[in-house]
């Protein structure tokens, strides 16, 4: 379900795929909705790989690395309770510890405790890591341009009214 589930060989063979030749194989006989779902799950593979790959190379990050950092500098406070980051980035708890963990060691982001509840953990964005998410910014939206489908890019900037 996530792209972290993908080994690196698959990573790797998926990230030197052309988009305009990464087709989702699917017969002319196949249900429309079948069809739409194909061609979606192609996208988003083709896309996190692309992703995973230029982001790893150019900025020591994965595609849930960057995700995590998107996230806490869109919130107002440059932090977030732990367990409202995992929802919001579509990871397990554990998982998402395991990557704050990473993160934490590169010093990109913090823990803290909540105030509030002892049990809360805030994961807080540090300098370094507001300053690591600026410089992908542009390889991440460049990716993103060339490999999601056109139609896609036009619907998201013509939302209906």
């Amino acid at each position: 379900m996530h792209v972290q589930a993908l080994d690196a060989r698959t990573i790797n063979a998926l990230a030197n795929i052309s988009p305009e030749h990464y087709y989702a194989f699917v017969s002319a006989t196949q249900d429309s909705v079948v069809t739409a779902w194909r061609e979606m799950a192609a996208c988003h593979a083709a896309a996190c790989a692309a992703l995973e790959h230029d982001l790893g190379e150019r900025h020591g990050l994965g595609v849930s690395d960057f995700e995590v950092l998107e996230r806490l500098t869109e919130s107002q406070e440059r932090k977030f309770r732990a367990q409202d980051l995992a929802e919001a980035v579509h990871l397990s708890q554990s998982a998402l510890s395991r990557l704050v963990d990473r993160l934490a060691r590169h010093g990109l982001v913090e823990r803290c405790g909540c105030e509030g509840d002892r049990r809360g953990v805030y994961v807080v964005l540090t300098e370094a890591g507001e300053q690591r998410h600026a410089e992908a910014v542009p390889t991440h939206r460049g990716v993103l341009a060339r490999t999601l489908p056109a139609a896609m890019l036009t619907a998201a900037n013509n939302p209906p009214e």
